[in-house]
């Protein structure tokens, strides 16, 4: 596993009566392949994971991989309440052919420090999988510290963080710490740059899901040292990216899919789609960007 590079965390695509929709979520993923992602996360906040069946789940990892041809790693997120159905989640994804996980804390319980580090370390060693800790306190109310990260290292095959604590300078204690040990995935689309600036490997991103050549393009563009010109599409692109730390993330962003052409608004209830004059003000962030998106053409990366 090379944890570096876009990995989109992709939305599950359903039909008009509820049901995987694996035609429009073919050509989602295709666009991200051609785009240049370095892998595809199943399963997440996006994926509407808390929705989804074991079934379901299998039948994703089992379609990616078949669209993906395994030429880039397929990943499986993990969030359950419970270590039982935790470890059994996990042993199912590698059975279907996962390239790695990403583990949530306890879902519900806000578990102590001694129970989450026992928690994914239980979860690691019923795997071979390589696994990224989602490391969220804002959103999940449970912070994986330096000091808890130090006892995870122990299982060889937890090897990456998505770092999503609002926190820029968390990126350079954890190089200080463990230098090249664990792997720095950013996971808050408004703080990607500054992340990838500050070391981090990689980028786990919300709005490539509408929009995968243009995050791409701004990885490539600061891996190559071009900063000036990742910031330029970065300034354009942020109050897109604004639209990923919102409650209604998901609806955003399957919105957005609909006007480039790589997605539908259906969502699996409660969640519903966009209404009102919320509508309209994500409507107008999406049109106006457009108006106004950048000639990719113009940058060597």
């Amino acid at each position: 596993m090379k944890w570096e590079g876009v990995m989109p965390a992709v939305t599950t695509k359903f039909t008009n009566d509820d049901q995987l929709d694996f035609k429009m979520f073919d050509v989602n993923i295709q666009a991200q392949i051609d785009a240049g992602v370095s892998g595809i996360v199943l399963g997440g906040t996006l994926g509407e994971a808390s929705t989804l069946t074991s079934f379901e789940k299998s039948e994703l990892i089992k379609n990616t991989i078949l669209i993906t041809e395994n030429k880039i790693p397929v990943l499986m997120n993990i969030a359950e309440q419970s270590t039982s159905e935790a470890i059994r989640s996990a042993i199912s994804a590698e059975k279907d052919g996962a390239s790695g996980l990403m583990i949530l804390p306890p879902m519900r319980y806000k578990a102590s420090d001694d129970e989450t580090v026992k928690y994914f370390k239980s979860i690691a060693q019923s795997t071979s999988l390589p696994i990224m800790i989602y490391n969220n306190p804002v959103d999940y109310k449970i912070e994986v510290t330096l000091e808890m990260f130090d006892q995870l290292l122990e299982c060889e095959n937890i090897q990456a963080v998505k770092e999503s604590t609002r926190d820029i300078s968390n990126v350079t204690r954890i190089i200080n710490y463990f230098g090249n040990r664990l792997k720095i995935m950013t996971g808050v689309d408004t703080l990607a740059l500054e992340s990838l600036l500050m070391g981090a490997h990689g980028w786990i991103a919300g709005l490539v899901d509408a929009f995968p050549n243009e995050t791409v393009a701004i990885y490539k563009l600061q891996k190559a040292g071009y900063i000036s010109d990742a910031l330029e599409i970065y300034r354009w692109f942020l109050p897109l990216l604004e639209l990923d730390i919102n409650s209604k993330l998901v609806q955003n962003i399957k919105l957005a899919e609909t006007y480039t052409g790589i997605g539908t608004e259906n969502v699996r209830p409660p969640r519903l789609p966009l209404d009102g004059d919320e509508r309209k003000k994500v409507i107008k962030i999406i049109e106006s960007s457009l108006k106004n998106r950048p000639d990719l053409s113009k940058y060597t990366y």
